[in-house]
This record gives structure tokens, C-alpha cells and sequence, in this order.
């Protein structure tokens, strides 16, 4: 089969657009750090991509060249791991919450260490460079983020006497 449309929309939280007609989308995309294959017109010179969350084919396309490339996008983009953007809008699973300042502070750490812990200091100290607050501050904002976050199918766990860990809730609970 030769793919002349767009029928994987929203395949894999791959974004496919026609080049050129939608490179203002493009734009919008690359900063949002969202993986985007796009679709080259029969006649179009290839965009320019260094984007490793790039890629594009020309159309008319073999499907089985169109899943391998969104395929790989997937595993580029990390698609199962968060990202934080520099509007404070935290991204997972094509879906995102927007954070406040303290809570954009908090969720960079445990972006990083997505899986594995992040220790309370680590977080105190980016949280609140000025001074460190009390361990209840912490503790209060860390309630007021996992209650965010829960709209987008993530959860920090405590880990106790270490930190925090930021995981994604298992799908089968």
C-alpha cells in the first residue's frame, strides 16, 4: 500500500505533517519538543531537519516505510518519559498540565531521574535556591504536584529516608 494521506493521525504520539503547507505547525511542535514526521509533496525539496525528534518521507510512501520511521521517532523521543517545556507545561503521553514555579522546580529533578529517585535536598535546594524551606514545604508541594500530575497518568512515590520517584502509573491498577 502507498500512502498518499495522513491515516495515522495520532499514531504512537507521533505528529505527521504535510510539508510544506504546515510548517507554522512545525514550529509549534519543535518547541513543545513533540516528535513530528512529515510528509514531504511529490515536487517539495526536503526540509531541513536536525531535530532528532524529526524525520520526513516523501509522498507517495510505502506503509511499512511510514510505521518504521514512526517507529523509530518513538524511540528517539523517549515517548514514554515526561518533559517539562519552557512555558512551565508539563508533556506526557500527548497530553500536559501546566506547573506552577515551585512545581516546575520540583518536577525537573525527578524529570531527570524519571524512574529512579531524586533525594529531597536535590529537590529542596532547586525548588528554593535562596534558602532552604522546612521539610513540610517540601512535603506540601510535593501533595499539590502529585495531585496535578495525576490528570496525565504519572505519580511520585516516596521512598522513604531517600526522596521521591517519578513513575507512570501502571495502566492494569
Amino acid at each position: 500500500m502507498l500512502v498518499t494521506q495522513c491515516p495515522y493521525r495520532a499514531a504512537m504520539d507521533v505528529v505527521l505533517l504535510r510539508w510544506p503547507e504546515e510548517s507554522p505547525r512545525r514550529t509549534q511542535l519543535e518547541m513543545g519538543a513533540r516528535p513530528r514526521l512529515l510528509l514531504v509533496e511529490p515536487g517539495e525539496p526536503p526540509p531541513d531537519c536536525r531535530d532528532p525528534l524529526e524525520d520526513w518521507i516523501r509522498l507517495p510512501a510505502d506503509d511499512q516505510d511510514v510505521r518504521a520511521r514512526l517507529a523509530t521517532l518513538v524511540t528517539r523521543s523517549g515517548a514514554e518519559r515526561p518533559v517539562l517545556d519552557d512555558d512551565g507545561l508539563l508533556w506526557f503521553r500527548g497530553a500536559w498540565v501546566s506547573l506552577s514555579p515551585v512545581e516546575q522546580s520540583l518536577a525537573g529533578p525527578l524529570i531527570e531521574r524519571f524512574g529512579a529517585v531524586a533525594g529531597r535536598d536535590t529537590l529542596r535546594r532547586r525548588a528554593w535556591p535562596e534558602g532552604l524551606p522546612s521539610r513540610n514545604a517540601l512535603d506540601v508541594h510535593m501533595v499539590r504536584l502529585r495531585r496535578r500530575i495525576a490528570a496525565l497518568a504519572l505519580e511520585v512515590r516516596t521512598v522513604r529516608s531517600r526522596g521521591y520517584l517519578l513513575q507512570a502509573v501502571d495502566p492494569a491498577r
